[in-house]
């Protein structure tokens, strides 16, 4: 069956190649102007040229072909940004340009691609949540409101990882870092937008909802041949739009869950008793009439439920991950790191979001772990609207855009010794993460950037801090530092290949 399975598709790819070798060639003329990049194969384009780990092989292509290279991924013209230079070009003078995204077939799985925020076609429903969460739910003043939350999140963390410390009989073996710091995430957010907790480290699968968020983020992961061939797009040969369709249905059936239970506790509160979560502020939209929907639908709220929680917890988990990664292979950072936050927090206290300004050591730490291993090493790739001149070559309309800020954060011509960890550049320096620097663009820039960099900026801080100040860590003593293993992965973000364990001592200070 299998076997059979293969051979239709292979018969269908071949019976196509000669329809798609005279579109390319009716096309031929787009190509003229179009960024020069390597040799392209028939039906395949470009996609052998990408190896395992893309913004790797990319980067090797910038000596040879430029800033900027065009490639042709099975049917999709794609461009791909590899220096700060020409991003700032992009994101300057064609922003609005390039203001669409790419969507996979995945993501458009119960119309999750229409409802979320990274996702939605450029238009009146994106500005109105983009508005709703910069103004109503990550504005200044209310992260300073939920700052109580990110502390007791944080403090439970602390406690897991003490407790899972003493149930590990060999004292010289480590911990698995990245998931306690995942765990916590999912709990950060659970209160951000429920007000309470969701999983808890005890339990072998956690909730429902944190393994159906699992799920997700496990298939989005996958390289989707649909996507690169659109005929192929009905038969979905590796399933992974109908492993979609039943995971995020199930996701969005515990989400509405949650709905639910709030409508129901709001009715039975008093007028000014109510609690003021996330999750009210899309309860309570109210349209102006105009262009703006008159309220947000409950598949809506429930995308933007889910969106919150798998932007939100991979990057965190893996950006701590790389940052304890670093500072293990490097000691001397560790040291001064660690002697800043006794010099500022003392012995008897814990790290405060208040804190942050005053530990620039600690904020290099995090831009030099963002700038060497940035949690979306492509950002969110880009579309163009319509025919744009860039550069001195023609962009066709729906062209890929691929900015890769691991390339972009790892350029000679920009960085003193580019592949080395030292958070010392940053410090006198003015660059940050905050979409006005383009050589370090974790987070992305322009109108498409990152809603959530000013909450991720205090938890990186507040989390890294906190797990320095309250632990002593060492590497596994069967692991020499200069033998770490650096590798990474991809799937929704880049992660280390294999999982940092660490094992943590507890400091002379109180941790309840």
């Amino acid at each position: 069956m299998e076997f059979t399975s293969n051979f239709l598709i292979s018969l269908f790819l071949l019976s196509l190649s000669t329809l798609f070798l005279l579109h390319r060639s009716r096309n031929s003329a787009v190509y003229r102007r179009f960024p020069p990049g390597p040799p392209r194969w028939p039906i395949l384009g470009n996609l052998l040229d990408l190896g395992s780990m893309p913004h790797r092989t990319l980067t090797d292509l910038k000596q040879k072909y430029g800033d900027i290279i065009g490639l042709r991924l099975g049917a999709v013209n794609t461009m791909v940004i590899l220096s700060a230079k020409a991003a700032s070009e992009l994101f300057k003078n064609h922003d609005l340009s390039f203001a669409e995204r790419t969507i996979t077939e995945t993501m458009r799985a119960h119309g999750y691609d229409q409802g979320s925020l990274a996702l939605a076609p450029y238009g009146s429903y994106w500005r109105v949540l983009r508005r709703l969460v910069t103004m109503d739910m990550l504005v200044n003043k209310r992260i300073n409101e939920t700052a109580f939350i990110r502390r007791k999140c944080v403090n439970e963390m602390v406690r897991w990882i003490e407790e899972e410390s003493h149930k590990v009989e060999n004292k010289t073996c480590g911990i698995h870092v990245a998931r306690f710091v995942f765990l916590m995430s999912i709990n950060l957010l659970g209160n951000l937008m429920f007000s309470h907790d969701l999983v808890d480290p005890e339990s072998k699968e956690g909730s429902e909802f944190f393994t159906a968020i699992m799920g997700l983020m496990e298939t989005s992961g996958y390289a989707n041949v649909a996507d690169y061939f659109p005929w192929l797009k009905w038969l979905d040969p590796q399933g992974l739009k109908r492993k979609m369709e039943r995971d995020l249905g199930k996701a969005m059936d515990i989400a509405s869950k949650f709905v639910k239970e709030r409508v129901e506790e709001n009715k039975k509160k008093m007028v000014g008793d109510k609690r003021k979560d996330f999750l009210d502020v899309l309860l309570e939209f109210e349209g102006n009439g105009k262009d703006e929907p008159d309220k947000f639908s409950d598949r809506d709220v429930n995308i933007f439920i889910l969106e919150i929680f798998m932007a939100g917890s991979e990057t965190t988990s893996s950006t701590i991950e790389y940052a304890l990664t670093e500072l293990l292979c490097n000691p001397e950072s560790m040291t001064k790191a660690k002697a800043e936050l006794a010099s500022v927090i003392g012995a008897n206290r814990k790290v405060e979001e208040s804190d942050i300004d005053n530990l620039p050591f600690l904020q290099a730490v995090v831009k030099e772990t963002l700038r060497l291993h940035p949690p979306i090493p492509f950002l969110v790739p880009r579309r163009a609207i319509e025919d744009t001149q860039f550069m001195g070559y023609e962009i066709p309309k729906n062209t890929q855009v691929l900015v890769n800020a691991w390339a972009i954060g790892r350029d000679p011509d920009i960085w003193d010794y580019p592949l080395c960890f030292n958070p010392e550049r940053f410090i006198g320096s003015k660059v940050d993460y905050k979409g006005q620097h383009y050589e370090l663009i974790p987070f992305g820039v322009g109108r498409r950037m990152c809603a959530g960099v000013s909450l991720a900026h205090r938890v990186l801080h507040l989390v890294l801090g906190s797990m320095l100040h309250q632990f002593d860590w060492e590497i596994e003593s069967n692991v020499n530092p200069a033998d770490v293993d650096m590798r990474d992965r991809l799937g929704i973000t880049m992660r280390k290949l294999e999982p940092l364990r660490a094992v943590p001592k507890k400091c002379n200070m109180l941790l309840g």
